[in-house]
């Protein structure tokens, strides 16, 4: 069973910054792609950000600019800085397994390989 376990989620006002962190198990960690999506209430998933295991990455168009994504591999952990929040952005984060299309240089998260996820809330 994959583990995956996220950290970082919280509440903060509009333009703060938050960092989320994921760990894993070496073995999961240091084959796969890693990276991040998000769920708000009602909407459909959506693709936050992408690291390959040679750190190339990614964001998502809605949070190009703003997110930076970041692996250590001495600590299986990924990272995800996010800046200039905004309302919009509130939404439950998971950290996941991704398969990377190098062609098109796209993240798919893998199905069923992704934690529970961590509630971010961005409000006034």
């Amino acid at each position: 069973q994959v583990q995956l376990m996220e950290s970082g989620g919280g509440s903060v006002q509009p333009g703060g910054s938050l960092r989320l962190s994921c760990t894993s198990s070496e073995s999961i960690f240091k084959a796969n792609a890693m990276g991040w999506f998000r769920q708000a209430p009602g909407k459909e998933y959506e693709f936050v950000a992408g690291i390959t295991t040679d750190n190339r990455w990614t964001a998502g168009d809605s949070m190009k600019g703003r997110v930076n994504i970041s692996r250590d591999d001495a600590q299986n952990t990924v990272s995800l800085q996010m800046d200039s929040l905004k309302v919009e952005d509130t939404a439950v984060y998971k950290c996941a397994l991704f398969h990377h299309d190098d062609d098109a240089n796209k993240f798919y998260p893998r199905a069923g390989y992704w934690g529970r996820g961590t509630q971010v809330t961005v409000s006034s």
